[in-house]
């Protein structure tokens, strides 16, 4: 993208990759991280595509990265116990420096009989989940370093008891954030309906951690809270309605997540989403009826004359709104799928089953299909680490080539090409 990376940079940019794909009048949400630049793109891109082409008026085009989200909260906490765990951190980079103090250190896990099973690696203090992949990583092999604090007197950096105890006790913590990261990047599952409450179990889970017992554990318990209320005191409209369309959860799991999140009205919020989903559901039926031609509602031979008078009277002395209410309360009123069902997809659910909710099953395929992280697509797109330059490698030009050359080769041998048609 062209600099400056203003609002109106990074939405003409958009808009013009969107109307290029002929999708700019079929978008639902747009995910992005929390970055001032990108909070003022929402709106910028909402005049210039039209609230009347977008869902709800554009009202919930705005869709947050959780992974970004998650991200800046166990940051805010690890701040407080970054010199905690700072001699891991210099232990494994002591460990890691040079292959032969790799080597010692496999020699003395070998005569304490710990078995390698992972290599130690140093984090990147940038990314919270390196450091917690650093952490459990190096906790297997406590006898290790302290077997070499004993034989290398170099090596002073060693962790205590106290600071390998405090260490696992934070990793067990953080397995939660990086479970749910996990989670939340996955591309083929639909992860709209887990949004909600696993963002309550996160909520649940620091809460917890107030009242450990632990001094450093509560003050980290006390910063990640804040920062959660910043970014999480309002959920996302939509993911909602993702969790009332899951048929496992319905507005029971909508209820109980708001009370955890202490939700002074629970019941007023959980009807706030019903209410949101019942526009939706007008207005997915207004489109319906748009794209409907005119010969798929010519009366049939066999229902015409008096009956089409009476069924015609019938639907208009009846208000669209309570019709649709009614489809509404049969999906909530319908008995819920067994949360504990081995294999079942929530996709594979509405094809089927929700043939029944022909309105609620237009809008769960949308819902279902709006992704919550940028991880993805970051990944997929972000081209920063494959940058080469004189900064980021010392390979030379001639050994590139020779590299990319036969990378080409070795492609086309496993796709069964004959490298004499290249």
């Amino acid at each position: 993208m062209p600099s400056p990376h203003t609002h109106e940079v990074i939405g003409d940019e958009l808009y013009d990759s969107l109307v290029d794909w002929n999708i700019d009048e079929k978008v639902s949400t747009i995910t992005l991280d929390n970055c001032s630049s990108n909070d003022a793109t929402i709106p910028y891109l909402v005049r210039k595509i039209g609230k009347t082409k977008l869902m709800a008026d554009g009202k919930f085009l705005h869709m947050r990265c959780c992974a970004h989200i998650l991200n800046l909260i166990v940051k805010e906490g690890l701040e407080k116990l970054k010199d905690a765990i700072e001699n891991f951190r210099d232990s494994v980079a002591y460990w890691t420096a040079t292959l032969k103090r790799v080597d010692k250190f496999e020699e003395i896990a070998k005569y304490v009989h710990v078995k390698i099973e992972k290599k130690i690696a140093l984090d990147c203090k940038t990314r919270w989940n390196s450091t917690y992949i650093m952490l459990s990583t190096a906790l297997p092999y406590k006898a290790v370093f302290m077997r070499a604090s004993r034989v290398d007197r170099q090596y002073t950096c060693c962790p205590t008891e106290e600071e390998f105890q405090f260490a696992a006790d934070v990793t067990a913590r953080l397995k939660l954030f990086n479970d749910i990261s996990v989670l939340f990047s996955g591309t083929d599952y639909v992860t709209a309906n887990m949004f909600f409450y696993k963002i309550c179990e996160v909520r649940s889970k620091i809460r917890e951690w107030s009242s450990c017992g632990n001094p450093l554990i509560e003050e980290m318990s006390d910063n990640m809270e804040a920062k959660f209320r910043k970014y999480w005191t309002e959920i996302q409209g939509l993911m909602g309605i993702a969790t009332l369309l899951d048929p496992r959860f319905k507005h029971h799991m909508l209820l109980y997540c708001f009370e955890v999140l202490q939700v002074t009205n629970s019941d007023e919020e959980v009807g706030k989403v019903k209410d949101t989903l019942s526009d939706l559901m007008l207005e997915y039926h207004i489109d319906e009826d748009a794209g409907t031609s005119s010969s798929a509602i010519k009366p049939t031979v066999e229902n015409s004359g008096f009956l089409s008078s009476f069924t015609a009277r019938v639907a208009n002395s009846q208000p669209s709104a309570l019709r649709f209410k009614s489809e509404l309360d049969r999906y909530l009123e319908d008995e819920m799928v067994d949360i504990q069902t081995e294999g079942w997809n929530v996709l594979d659910w509405w094809k089927v089953a929700g043939t029944r909710y022909p309105t609620l099953r237009m809008i769960a395929r949308d819902i279902f299909a709006i992704p919550i992280t940028t991880v993805a697509s970051e990944s997929a797109f972000n081209t920063s680490e494959r940058v080469l330059s004189e900064h980021r490698s010392r390979l030379t030009s001639q050994m590139l080539e020779a590299l990319m050359c036969s990378q080409d080769w070795i492609r086309n041998k496993y796709k069964g090409l004959l490298l004499s048609n290249l």
